[in-house]
């Protein structure tokens, strides 16, 4: 079943001195967001009181935290996941990619309604649809969020043993999610989905939020920008990142045009096992390049959802090897309880 879900926040007004500018509001969220409006510092604070050391006064005369600080932006991170999904305990290792909850809870949201399409416009829930996350990172944070929201169940897979054993740790503090969240080491770090799903194995929906960069040396001059970004001279030996990354977190041969286009190549192997595969693309620049993949491999329908957080932009490439008629089989198969139907021959 769902875990349970506390009562929505109301978006709470932070005290601001007279004749201070209004700062501006998160905008264009999901609906369904749990983060629209600003932070409620003080409720933050309450349930995670390590965050208040943190706290700082904005230009605008508003409390909020030091964006530049990595200290600052996992505390956050932690006070949001306790009071907002109930999950305690949530520490990366140094160096780790802190991200951005809200961004990452948008996803699966829109993912949420990727699936919705397939079952008569209702979002289908609970533990009958199962959801590979790869390259779950240290944080753990697809899983974390998905489980809450809809009550999916999770495959999270990482190459790196140390970002699994930190998702491990994570899920031991949580001892109600260890039933729904499997974490599970991808040996074979060239491979995507080969040695990584076992016989039998079927999944609704795949999630990937693929290293941007493709050189370490780009990877460093984005950091070195963001750093420009927020007035500040980049901090630590290299520029310390403010999210954090390793380097497979951050870039890849290729870049994040390099991964997906791997990841569709890999997809057709295992088209009929998987409903929808998605992948996060951060450059509008890059979609041509991986339609023509997508045509190519022959995939029966794709779509790109656009997602605004903010100033930032980023889309949601999503594609699926099953027609109308196969895509209504898995539904009744997976999520009515039917018996499964045969699966049709892959695509050539």
């Amino acid at each position: 079943m769902t875990a349970p879900r506390p009562p929505r926040r109301p978006s709470t007004a932070q005290t601001r001195p007279a004749g201070a500018r209004p700062r501006p509001e998160r905008a264009e969220l999901h609906p369904r967001s749990r983060h629209h409006g600003r932070y409620d510092l003080a409720a933050l604070v309450q349930t995670h009181p390590a965050l208040a050391a943190f706290l700082i006064r904005t230009p605008y005369g508003d409390e909020s935290i030091d964006f530049a600080n990595p200290q600052a932006v996992q505390e956050l991170n932690h006070a949001l996941l306790e009071h907002t999904y109930g999950v305690r305990g949530w520490q990366l290792p140094a160096g780790h990619l802190c991200p951005a909850i809200p961004g990452r809870a948008d996803y699966l949201h829109h993912c949420a309604d990727l699936l919705a399409t397939c079952n008569g416009g209702t979002i289908p829930r609970d533990t009958g649809v199962r959801v590979c996350d790869i390259g779950t990172g240290a944080s753990c944070i697809y899983p974390l969020i998905g489980r809450h929201e809809y009550g999916w169940r999770f495959l999270a897979s990482d190459i790196s043993p140390e970002a699994v054993a930190a998702a491990k740790r994570i899920l031991q503090a949580n001892a109600a999610l260890g039933a729904a969240i499997e974490v599970r080491l991808q040996a074979q770090p060239a491979q995507i989905f080969a040695g990584l799903w076992q016989a039998g194995e079927n999944f609704d929906l795949v999630l990937c939020n693929p290293p941007f960069h493709a050189s370490a040396a780009e990877a460093q001059e984005g950091t070195e920008r963001k750093w420009r970004n927020l007035g500040k001279a980049p901090a630590g030996p290299g520029g310390a990142r403010n999210f954090g990354g390793q380097a497979a977190e951050l870039w890849c041969p290729g870049g994040e045009v390099g991964f997906i286009a791997r990841m569709i190549t890999e997809s057709v192997q295992v088209q009929t096992r998987c409903l929808w595969f998605t992948a996060l693309v951060a450059q509008a620049a890059h979609l041509p390049a991986l339609k023509a993949r997508l045509s190519g491999s022959k995939v029966a329908e794709h779509r790109v959802i656009d997602m605004t957080q903010g100033q930032k932009r980023s889309r949601i490439l999503a594609w699926t090897f099953l027609d109308a008629a196969r895509q209504a089989a898995w539904r009744a198969a997976r999520w009515s309880g039917a018996t499964p139907p045969r699966p049709a021959p892959p695509r050539r």
